[in-house]
Formats: structure tokens, C-alpha cells, sequence
């Protein structure tokens, strides 16, 4: 049927293409009419569009159609411009066009073109230019294409039939205006027991109620055709993946109905005990167990949470576990949970309620005080050995070891390391230390014992074992004119010892005093007042006032003070200022800090001047130049504070062997002790280069000066150089008529020294040379 469907479209298609061709070639006569007023000239071009089928299965080239008009004779020419022209399409001198290219309609369905005549011969435009059509009639050789290969879409899982899942898309690129070419009908080919879709509109919908413990993803395989109704056409497919999305429909339950922990005693409060495993088929995020003890007997002891991330049941310790105590709990857990279970699904087989059976396991503890800390008191100033008071400690597993104790910090207190017996190994003042901390530690007897320690809090006591003592060392003053009962001193007393509620100290005078009385302030002071005046102002006395001052503790202690009370002058307002005469009193002497501080800047005025004189006698030595007296040498000497030169000595000899000769027989002569400097004293040049210079200036002065001094001159030079090991070589400073070295060796050190030789030899001393 669909053969037979496909011929009689095909027939038909060809009979409107030859019509149209045969269209085109219809010829209409026009009749020259043109001397006739009454007739329009119609124009010479006349054709229809033109038609073709696409994808002809004819030889190349084919023909589409043909072109016509009045003014064809045997010269004319046709010519076409346009899309396709030449190309595609061409035409010949008889107007036919023909296709040379198989032609698809869904690539171009029509070709906009220009036709025209020419002369052959003069080439002239024969026609104006007219524009046609070559339009491609469509044939079904396409197949619907779906927008994706594969669609992927969810829907939440127990939802009504009918809910909406996804939809689908398929296109037919063929001519939607020939009927049944572009049309799409969809259809499931694969998986469609829980699902339908839409013959037209491709929308997919549920069909049944869809449990996603029972089945995650369902995944369909959809066909889009075309022509529906009619057999053939063309038809492809796409592949359809749904996801069911979770919800909480599945109460959570425990995977078995007994559970057996094991927990060592000694974890701390907070710790893990143990975990409940438990199961659902829900996804992890809409997982919310709640879990709780059926009986609380144990909630004090434990506590029972969900696990962050596996949602477990985890038991947690809110006590200490003790194995001596109990070795085994059982309890009984239960788990819930909100959840939106259908009617229908709830299984009454599920298992809610566990049995836990926690083992408790021993550990080795250390040994355990009877307290977490411990406090004594004892009174001061107790004996040497005074029981304060005792610890105990006891192993506290099954073993029941021996414990030892031992003490650290202070040196107050000893314990006995069998019994725990605390006691005093010093003495006790609560004055200097109230209290006195120490810690205790007992260890279990064994190899690798355990050991614990306390705190130890001793509070010593107070007993009455300081006098009473004044704060300040007071001196005192009266006005010879004072009036009777004017208050002189409020003197304060304070005590060492533990002043509690309802203590104080007391004071009264030894005996009665004629010119003075003291009252007690009932706060631990009292003032000293004046009983009667008319004092002598001219006459300094000094009056002694006996005070005694208790404290009412027990035993009862009393302190004796003899304070002096000076009398003295005072001015006019003395009646307003009774201490104006103190001032006047103070004056009559010298402060010992003042004389002390008068004394330390004599010193160090005496030390300055001491360094100034000092400095001054070793710059003034350092100076002066030895040498003899103006009437013992008729030369005029002029000291330089330089040696100069000595190039040419120091390369000659070892200079270090003559400074060494010099400085070993060398000795003070008195003719040349140090005197006032007869001549003029040069200033050492500051660089080596200067003596050169300062020399030949001398030289010049020398040689143009007719008043000046002789050219035989001695200059003395008291510097060698910066780098010399000889230092001075000046005859002056060294020789000496009385020295007793030997200076015959300088015959052996060459001609150079030969003048030295005869100046230090014996002959020389022989011939009378005296320096």
C-alpha cells in the first residue's frame, strides 16, 4: 500500500512539472495592432514559474523548462544571470534550461534568476530583462531528526500517574506545506511499561507509581516518524534515561537485633563506647534516624546519637566506667524516623529495637585518693614532728596492690611513705607563710606501678606570739605657749599577728604624767594631748612620756614605748599651726646627708684638680729635650721633636742591635737633668714629606742670615720615623761619661760608624771628650 502511495505521488508530481514546462513554452501570439488606438501592446516575454523535482534520479543534464518570446528569430541569443546561473543552470540558443546538478530542496528550494535576448549579430538587447523562478518541488527523502541522542530526565519517585517526566523533540527538514512530509509522530519502541508519550507533542508522563528502592533509573528507546497514516516514510530514534529522585519513604532499622560492645574503663567522659550499625534504603541525605533507650535505667551513664556522616547509632560515655563495679550493661535501643511512607509500603517486619550488651574491660589504673584534695590546718610555732594530718590511697583494680607515698614541694611537711601520716619537719610562722602547698603522689609497689597525685592545702594558724608596735618613730613637739588640751600626736600601733573581728589594741600610760595625758581612739590609735601649758619658751626641755600598748589576745602582750616630747618657741599663730616649731628646731644643726653630700663634692673637686696638674706635668716633660746646659755648650741648639731621615742608617745596620745596646747602658747624668729649654722648639711636621722641606727652608735662613747661628750648628732630632726600630739616635740623649758598656764593637761594624767608634771607644773617653 505504501508502494502504490509513493507511485501516484510521484505521477502527480510530473504531471505539474510537464504542465508547467509545457506552460513555459506556451507562445502568445501579440498581433501588431499598433496603428490601432484602441489596443494596448502587451509584452513579448511570457512564461510561468518553473518547476522541477529535487533529487531526480535522470542523466545529467536534465531539462527544467524552456524560455519564449515573439521576438525570437534565427539570431537570437538567450542569456540568464542569477543564482545558479551557469552554473547550475544553463540554457541554450533555443531558450531551453536545463539543470546540471542534482538539486535538494532542503539545501535551496528556489533559484531567483534573470532572463534575456540578444542579437547574435549586432549584439542587441532584443527583450528587456525579466526576472523568473525555478522553484524545486519536495519529495520525502528526509527522516525526522531528534534535537538530542540521548535525554536524560527525573521524577521524583511514588508520584501520581500521569506526572510529566520530560519531552522530546524531533525535526523534518522536508516542505511542512506537502502533507505529510514534515509531520512527526512519536512513539516508545522500548521501555514503555511505566511510561507514555504524547503522538504529537513527544511529552513523556509516568503511567504507573515508581518506588526507587525497587528500581533507580528507567531508560526508553523513542522513534519520531513521518507521513502518519500511511506506510513508508522515514522514522529514526533517540535513547531516553530517567533518574527516580529519592524522598524518605523507608523508615530506618538496625542490621542485627543484638549488638556486643567492648569498652575499656578508663576512656573519658565524651569518648565513643560503641556503634549500632543501621540500614536504609533511603538516600544518605534524607536518612534521619532518631535513636533513644527503651528503658532509661542507663541514660545517666550513656547517651545515644546519630552519627554525623554514616547516621550509625553511636553510645556515648556521660560517666567514668569502674570494672570493679560493673563488668556488663544491657539496654535496649530503638530507632524512628519522620518519614512519608504510602499506604501500602509500611513493612510491619522491620526491625526498630536492638539488645546492647556493653562489656566493660579492665584496665591498670592508678592508685585513687579518698579525696580529689585535702585540707589541714595547724597552729604556729608548733614542735618538730606534730601529726597534721593523713592521705589514703588504695589500688583500685582486683590486684589490690600495695601503694607507697612521697612528697614534693616545701620543706614544712613529711609523709610516711606506708601510712600516708602527714607531719611537721620545720617550724610553722603563719606571719611569714599562711599557708603552705605541697603535693602527694602515691605509687603502686611493683615494677611499672601506677602513680597518682593530690593537692595538699595547709593552713597555719594564728597564736598570739607578736607584740604590739608602733608604726612610726614619732618625734614630738610642743609649744612652750600651747593650750591645755591641744592634741600633740595621734599615734597608731599595729600587730603581726591575726587581727579578727572584735580585736584591737589598747594604750594607756604607764603612769599619770602632770603635763600630758594620752586617749585612746578605740581603732588602734590614740592621741597624745596636752593637760596643762605655761612652758618656759626660753628654756628647751625635753619631757618623757611612758606609753604602753596591749593587745587582748591570749596570752595578753604589752609593749612599752618612752616617746620624748620637746618643748620649744613658737610664733604668734602657733595657736593655729602647733608643729610651727619644728622648723626653728631642725635649723639648729647639719642634716647628715647634707654633710655627706658636701664631703663627696670636695672629693671630686680634689680628684679633678689632681688630673689637671698631672696632665699637665707629663705633657710639659714630654718636651723638654736633655741636653746641657748654654755655658757648657757654646753651640746654639735647636730641638726638633722629629728624627727625620735615617733611610740610609737603617739600610746600612740592624738598628734594632744599637737601641738595644743604647736603652741596657744608658744612665741619668746630672749635668743633663731636664731645665728650662734655652732654645727654640720646633713642631713636628705632620707628614713625612714636610721634614725634607722644613730642612731646606733652615738651610736657606741659615745661609742668607748674617746675625744668625753658626753653620756647625747641632740640631738634636727626637723622632726616628713612623716606622723606625731604633727610635732616637741623638749623642745627646744617649751618651754618658759614666757608662760602663763596651763600645769597642762599633770598630766592627764598618766605616760608617767609625766617628761613633772614636766618640764611645775607650780612646775617645782617654782624649778627653765630655758631652
Amino acid at each position: 500500500m505504501d508502494v502504490l502511495l509513493w507511485m501516484f505521488c510521484f505521477i502527480i508530481s510530473q504531471i505539474l512539472a510537464i504542465n508547467g514546462i509545457e506552460n513555459s513554452r506556451t507562445v502568445v501570439r501579440t498581433y501588431d495592432n499598433s496603428r490601432s488606438v484602441l489596443h494596448r501592446h502587451k509584452r513579448d516575454w511570457r512564461w510561468n514559474t518553473l518547476y522541477t523535482d529535487e533529487e531526480k534520479k535522470t542523466t545529467l543534464p536534465h531539462l527544467i523548462g524552456k524560455l519564449s518570446s515573439t521576438k525570437v528569430n534565427g539570431s537570437a541569443r538567450f542569456v540568464i544571470e542569477g543564482e545558479g546561473a551557469n552554473t547550475i543552470f544553463k540554457v541554450d540558443d533555443l531558450g531551453d534550461i536545463y539543470a546540471w546538478k542534482t538539486l535538494d530542496r532542503e539545501e535551496k528550494s528556489i533559484y531567483h534568476l534573470q532572463a534575456q535576448i540578444f542579437d547574435k549579430k549586432t549584439n542587441k538587447q532584443l527583450e528587456p530583462t525579466s526576472e523568473f523562478e525555478i522553484k524545486l518541488n519536495d519529495i520525502n527523502d528526509n527522516a525526522p531528526r531528534f534535537t538530542h541522542n540521548i535525554y536524560n530526565g527525573s521524577v521524583i519517585e511514588m508520584s501520581k500517574p500521569g506526572t510529566s517526566v520530560l519531552q522530546v523533540i524531533a525535526v523534518d527538514p522536508d516542505d511542512s506545506s506537502v502533507s505529510g512530509h514534515a509531520r512527526v509522530m512519536y512513539s516508545i519502541i522500548k521501555g514503555g511499561e511505566n511510561f507514555r508519550i504524547d503522538l504529537d507533542t513527544g511529552i513523556i508522563t509516568s503511567s504507573n507509581v515508581l518506588d526507587r528502592e525497587q528500581q533507580k533509573s528507567y531508560e526508553l528507546v523513542v522513534r519520531a516518524k513521518d507521513m502518519p497514516g500511511y506506510e513508508g516514510g522515514f522514522s529514526s530514534t533517540a535513547s531516553v534515561i530517567i533518574t527516580l529522585e529519592d524522598i524518605n519513604d523507608n523508615v530506618a532499622t538496625f542490621t542485627k537485633k543484638q549488638y556486643t560492645l567492648s569498652v575499656l574503663e578508663d576512656r573519658p567522659i565524651g569518648s565513643e563506647a560503641g556503634m549500632l550499625q543501621i540500614e536504609d534504603k533511603d538516600e544518605p541525605q534524607n536518612t534521619n534516624p532518631m535513636f533513644s533507650f527503651v528503658k532509661q535505667d542507663y541514660s545517666g551513664l550513656f547517651n545515644v546519637v546519630s552519627d554525623n556522616i554514616t547516621k550509625n547509632a553511636v553510645i556515648v560515655l556521660k560517666q567514668l566506667l569502674d570494672y570493679e563495679k560493673v563488668k556488663t550493661y544491657t539496654m535496649e535501643v530503638e530507632v524512628t524516623e519522620k518519614t512519608t511512607v504510602p499506604p501500602g509500603k509500611r513493612d510491619p517486619q522491620v526491625n526498630t529495637r536492638a539488645m546492647v550488651f556493653l562489656n566493660v574491660l579492665d584496665v591498670d589504673e592508678p592508685p585513687v585518693f579518698q579525696r580529689p584534695s585535702y585540707f589541714f590546718s595547724i597552729f604556729e610555732n608548733a614542735s618538730l614532728g606534730t601529726h597534721v594530718g593523713s592521705v589514703f590511697a588504695e589500688d583500685p583494680d582486683e590486684a589490690q596492690k600495695i601503694v607507697r607515698y612521697s612528697i614534693n614541694g616545701g620543706n614544712v611537711l613529711t609523709v610516711n611513705r606506708d601510712s600516708g601520716s602527714i607531719k611537721t619537719s620545720n617550724n610553722l610562722d603563719r606571719e611569714m607563710n599562711a599557708w603552705h602547698n605541697v603535693t602527694i603522689t602515691a605509687v603502686e609497689d611493683g615494677p611499672g606501678g601506677k602513680e597518682s597525685t593530690v593537692s595538699v592545702f595547709l593552713k597555719v594558724l594564728d597564736i598570739n606570739d607578736n607584740y604590739p608596735k608602733l608604726d612610726y618613730e614619732y618625734d614630738l613637739f610642743v609649744c612652750a605657749n600651747a593650750r591645755p588640751g591641744k592634741v600633740i600626736q595621734t599615734i597608731a600601733a599595729s600587730d603581726k599577728d591575726e587581727m579578727t573581728t572584735g580585736q584591737k589594741l589598747s594604750f594607756y600610760l604607764d603612769h599619770a604624767h602632770s603635763n600630758f595625758s594620752l586617749v585612746d581612739n578605740h581603732d588602734n590609735t590614740a592621741n597624745i594631748t596636752l593637760k596643762q601649758g605655761g612652758f618656759n619658751p626660753d628654756e628647751k626641755k625635753t619631757y618623757f612620756l611612758p606609753v604602753v600598748i596591749s593587745d587582748n589576745g591570749r596570752p595578753q602582750l604589752v609593749s612599752t614605748y618612752t616617746l620624748e616630747i620637746v618643748v620649744c618657741g613658737c610664733d604668734a599663730n602657733a595657736e593655729a599651726e602647733p608643729y610651727s616649731c619644728r622648723g626653728a628646731y631642725a635649723q639648729t644643726g647639719v642634716s647628715v646627708h647634707a654633710l655627706t653630700a658636701i664631703l663627696l663634692c670636695i672629693l671630686a673637686i680634689l680628684v679633678i684638680t689632681l688630673l689637671i696638674v698631672m696632665r699637665r706635668k707629663f705633657k710639659k716633660d714630654s718636651l723638654v729635650t736633655l741636653g746641657k746646659s748654654a755655658g757648657e755648650i757654646h753651640e746654639q741648639l735647636v730641638s726638633y721633636d722629629e728624627e727625620g731621615g735615617g733611610e740610609m742608617d737603617t739600610n746600612g745596620y740592624d738598628v734594632s742591635v744599637l737601641n738595644s745596646v743604647r736603652r741596657s747602658s744608658m744612665r741619668p747624668r746630672p749635668e743633663a737633668q731636664p731645665g728650662p729649654c734655652l732654645y727654640a722648639t720646633v713642631q713636628k711636621p705632620a707628614a713625612k714629606g714636610d721634614m725634607a722641606v722644613m730642612i731646606e727652608v733652615k738651610k736657606d735662613e741659615a745661609d742668607h742670615d748674617r746675625d744668625g747661628i753658626p753653620y756647625d750648628t747641632l740640631h738634636i732630632y727626637g723622632y726616628e720615623g713612623s716606622e723606625s726600630l731604633a727610635g732616637s739616635l741623638s749623642s745627646l740623649e744617649s751618651a754618658s761619661s759614666d757608662s760602663d758598656q763596651d763600645y769597642d764593637f762599633l770598630n766592627d761594624w764598618g766605616p760608617r760608624f767609625k766617628t761613633l767608634a772614636e766618640l764611645y771607644g775607650v780612646d775617645g773617653a782617654e782624649n778627653g771628650y765630655e758631652y
